[in-house]
């Protein structure tokens, strides 16, 4: 599956993961840096890489995080050897509806990071519009250095960031973006903050404050999966937990995915909706089982159609 990288005219990089699109393939001078694996100096970047290898489809993003490794790598390199190496902020925004996988990619990032001294500690911290937004003036700008100071060392997650510019010109949103932008110049290289939501209410965000735009050198795009890679995703949460899909369960999971996908793509959630239909089902399949006083291995092993519970149903 082709993963397309644009190049806006803002400077911007900007990622489409587990792209449904084919594009026709364009010539590239560059070459995939993957290091060899029997060093040990690469040790952090195999850690990393068995992390990535769990993820389903998202072959773009893994591919930009090997480039990423290569980049800091060779920069220090290049420190070593008294040659000039510049600092770029790796503030990043991440673009998709819900379930695509955003939170587990920044946690990702933060531990490569701090494996390779990026970052002082590799945390995630994660925040949303009333962590930051207080009730009157001045307790915004407060309540959002407060946030970037416990981010200090490692990353700052903010989702759904778009509704920071809602409420218009007396909101105190504005007073959080306000802040923030001031930091990332201030602090670009104690803290990564990362911006994530709906990519049309992404873009509607940045037009909000001119200083956004070029503050976020990585754009990432995360699609929706496809009903193939959500069943995947399913079947790996289910062999974690040591369950299987009978053949039928198996057929019924994928006809209602499509189904609820056709007729509710906006805001369907991906692999948070399969996450909770397994949780649930699992817990029905336990009632099935108690009451039938069945508890033969393959029983406790296999859902069954019966036993699936699909949201509102």
């Amino acid at each position: 599956m082709d993963q397309p990288i644009r190049l806006k005219n803002n400077g911007q990089i900007s990622i489409v993961l587990n792209s449904q699109q084919r594009e026709i393939p364009q010539p590239s001078i560059h070459k995939e840096v993957v290091p060899k694996t029997n060093s040990v100096e690469h040790e952090a970047f195999r850690e990393i890489e068995t992390e990535l290898s769990a993820l389903v489809g998202m072959d773009e993003m893994k591919r930009m995080i090997k480039e990423v490794y290569a980049w800091i790598y060779i920069n220090k390199k290049r420190e070593s050897a008294g040659l000039k190496v510049s600092k770029q902020a790796l503030h990043m925004m991440f673009k998709g509806n819900p379930g695509t996988g955003k939170t587990t990619v920044a946690r990702i990032i933060g531990k490569l990071f701090q494996k390779m001294n990026v970052l002082s500690k590799g945390h995630l911290i994660e925040a949303e519009r009333a962590d930051l937004v207080g009730e009157y003036i001045g307790h915004t700008a407060q309540k959002t250095r407060d946030l970037i100071k416990k981010a200090i060392g490692g990353i700052l997650f903010i989702d759904e960031a778009y509704s920071l510019g809602r409420g218009g010109e007396k909101d105190f949103g504005k007073e959080a973006i306000d802040t923030l932008v001031k930091h990332m110049e201030d602090k670009q290289h104690e803290f990564i903050l990362i911006l994530a939501g709906y990519s049309n209410e992404m873009d509607y965000f940045l037009s909000l404050n001119p200083g956004l735009h070029s503050r976020f050198p990585l754009v990432f795009h995360f699609p929706d999966y496809s009903v193939e890679q959500l069943m995947e995703i399913g079947k790996r949460m289910l062999n974690e937990k040591e369950y299987i899909l009978s053949q039928d369960a198996e057929r019924k999971l994928r006809e209602h995915l499509t189904f609820i996908k056709m007729v509710n793509p906006i805001s369907f959630s991906n692999g948070r909706y399969v996450r909770n239909i397994i949780e649930k089902s699992i817990r029905s399949q336990a009632m099935r089982l108690l009451s039938d006083s069945t508890y033969d291995r393959y029983d406790l092993l296999t859902l069954r159609s019966i036993d699936l519970v699909f949201p509102d149903s």
